[in-house]
């Protein structure tokens, strides 16, 4: 089977998808972690460590590459983002 690489908005490597995050913007506004990748919309990738969520977080990729304005829906993601891996 064929592997699907996806670029890390953490770290920008590009890396095969099943060894990241998958963070989507339902066509509702909402977001997800989506771990299926069932879910549509527009979705962007992290690296599963603490270096690469934190760069997401503080240069605010949530925000310009999910095209998202909802802070209450970008603070609920980032605090499931923190409690996936250890401190």
């Amino acid at each position: 089977m064929k592997e699907i690489k996806r670029k890390c908005q953490g770290c920008l490597k590009i890396q095969n998808r099943d060894l990241m995050i998958k963070i989507t913007k339902l066509n509702n506004g909402l977001l997800k972690i989506n771990p299926s990748s069932k879910e549509l919309g527009r979705s962007i990738y992290v690296c599963k460590n603490i270096d690469c969520i934190k760069n997401l977080i503080k240069k605010k990729k949530l925000i310009s590459a999910l095209k998202c304005s909802n802070m209450d829906e970008i603070l609920k993601i980032e605090e499931q983002l923190k409690k996936m891996l250890p401190l």
